[in-house]
């Protein structure tokens, strides 16, 4: 399945997680923005809290990326036959690095503003590939 790229920035979209991200179990709903200036970069940020997590569009910046997703998973963010869903994929920056989170992807519907964030098996994915790898 190849993910589009999303033309339409998004200037603030409320999203609710079908499921906890792990690590955050206590947070539920967030808000995506674009991050100005930079196409297929988002800021998810949790309510009232300090939490900020930078995401980016998986189409743009690993084209070649294309995590199974499960049909429960989609049927569960309530998309059409006709959508596809948008992967987005953490951006952690470091000093000299950037990665990206290939193991965990989250799978948001524009649409309904339902994600789910995905704990991929085994070995393919990287919990840590450079960015500028891909």
């Amino acid at each position: 399945m190849s993910t589009p790229v999303m033309d339409t920035p998004i200037a603030s979209l409320p999203v609710t997680f079908t499921a906890p991200m792990p690590g955050f179990e206590d947070l539920h709903d967030f808000s995506l923005r674009s991050i100005e200036g930079a196409a297929g970069l988002y800021a998810l940020e949790a309510g009232s809290t300090a939490v900020r997590l930078f995401l980016a569009d998986a189409a743009m910046f690993a084209p070649s990326y294309a995590p199974p997703i499960p049909a429960d998973s989609l049927e569960s963010l309530d998309f059409s036959e006709r959508e596809e869903p948008q992967v987005l994929i953490v951006v952690s920056h470091a000093p000299g690095s950037t990665t990206v989170n290939l193991m965990a992807p989250i799978i948001l519907n524009r649409r309904t503003g339902r994600c789910t964030q995905l704990v991929l098996d085994g070995r393919d994915y990287p919990l840590r590939a450079e960015l500028n790898s891909l």
